[in-house]
């Protein structure tokens, strides 16, 4: 949640930032109401509950007529503090309530605009052309079950749609990737983490995933658990109610987790194959930091994620996603985006945001400083999303007879081999 006195010091800053997200701006002075609510009934329990206790020591040393005066103002009083106290937690609740559902404050940089409205900048490495080389491109489901390495049709019998079994060196170049993404995060000074994918909903909420991003995330009723979208809840969550100290900053984690997406509103798009499918695994990173600190910290988690995708050898671009298509608790985000040559345009790959103290605000996870505690600053950013990175890399890296070239970031972890081999022609 964002800061109440930068709520109440510059309400246009915040009414201009859910313009530009194409979101409720009359929330806004709903807040703003509510929260004046808020503090003028505390601050009339409070004058209530300290004539209340003043009168608590009169009336023992009271007599007579003056006593019976203090005793039925004491009568009256209890109501009306009961009245007052009554007033003051549904006047909380509701600016709770409205605080929960107003979005993260955009940076001023970002674009303004919708999905398309992004703006490009920088565009790394030169896009191979299959034309020159006497070679139609395949697309990777073709190529997977050529290369005996997705099977989407018997994961429909078992699972239904957007589903897939990985096998044979499907399952190792899922394996491989995620050795090799774990590797550069490690050597980058990230911890490793393998998180719950089952959280509570104060998890979930705190992250900002039950928002405008409610519609795409399982709900286990039975059991009041959500399935992770990705490894960001847990990561987020995991120094909840917690203060860290000031020399501790920057905490780094790199979290792997398998990620379960309801994909609600994607109906007739993307559904060949494995690019856009309900269970993926992904790794990702995560950053605790001082909040003077964000903005740096987001270049350099976009530096990891460039590295990462110019050691796989796929070409790529790097958006600054527009303001209606930032999430609820990015204040900028950054998408690189790899060129899919059976699509002829470039998709994203991985994400990294720059929540600022959103999150942090809402799971109460602090950082204290010369004595003083105060909210941090959390960011986020996808290392490898492997279904889509597999996509990616059978596409891009295919060769004419079928098999697919292999980056040499990979070939450790899949026994030295520079190539994957058709199992049948």
């Amino acid at each position: 949640m964002i800061d109440l006195r930068l709520l109440r010091e510059n309400p246009d800053l915040v009414r201009a930032s859910q313009r530009a997200r194409g979101e409720d701006v009359d929330l806004v002075d709903r807040l703003l109401s509510a929260d004046e609510r808020r503090r003028s009934s505390g601050t009339r329990f409070d004058e209530l509950r300290a004539e209340q206790k003043r009168l608590g020591k009169l009336i023992p040393r009271a007599q007579g007529e003056e006593k019976a005066e203090l005793l039925a103002r004491a009568g009256a009083l209890s109501a009306e503090v009961k009245a007052a106290d009554a007033e003051r937690e549904e006047a909380a609740a509701e600016a709770e309530a409205l605080l929960l559902q107003l979005s993260n404050v955009v940076h001023p940089d970002v674009p303004v605009g919708g999905e398309d409205d992004f703006t490009v900048r920088e565009t790394i490495g030169e896009i191979r052309d299959f034309a020159a080389e006497g070679i139609t491109p395949r697309d990777h489901l073709e190529l997977g079950q050529a290369l005996g390495a997705i099977d989407t049709e018997r994961a429909a019998k078992v699972s239904g749609s957007r589903f897939a079994y990985l096998r044979g060196d499907g399952a190792l170049l899922e394996l491989a990737l995620v050795n090799a993404a774990i590797a550069q995060a490690t050597a980058a000074g990230f911890v490793p983490m393998v998180t719950p994918t089952l959280v509570r909903p104060r998890a979930m909420e705190g992250t900002g995933f039950l928002g405008q991003a409610a519609q795409d995330v399982y709900r286990l009723e039975q059991d009041d658990y959500y399935l992770v979208g990705t490894s960001e809840v847990p990561l987020a969550a995991y120094h909840m109610d917690e203060i860290i100290e000031a020399d501790q900053l920057p905490l780094r984690y790199a979290g792997l987790s398998p990620c379960y997406r309801r994909e609600a509103g994607s109906y007739g798009k993307d559904t060949r194959g494995i690019f856009r499918v309900h269970q993926f695994t992904k790794v990702e990173m995560f950053s605790f930091v001082a909040p003077e600190e964000a903005e740096d910290e987001l270049e350099r988690l976009l530096g990891w994620e460039k590295q990462w995708l110019t050691s796989l050898e796929l070409p790529f671009r790097v958006i600054d996603v527009a303001s209606g298509d930032l999430g609820s608790s990015a204040s900028r985000k950054y998408d690189c985006e790899a060129w899919f040559p059976t699509q002829g345009r470039y998709r994203e790959l991985t994400s990294t945001s720059n929540c600022t103290d959103f999150q942090a605000r809402r799971l109460q996870v602090r950082m204290r400083e010369a004595g003083r505690t105060r909210p941090l600053a959390t960011l986020n950013g996808t290392l490898c999303a492997v279904s889509r990175t597999i996509v990616a890399l059978l596409e891009y890296h295919q060769r004419a007879d079928g098999s697919v070239y292999v980056p040499e970031v990979l070939r450790p972890h899949l026994g030295g081999r520079e190539v994957l081999e058709p199992v049948a022609r």
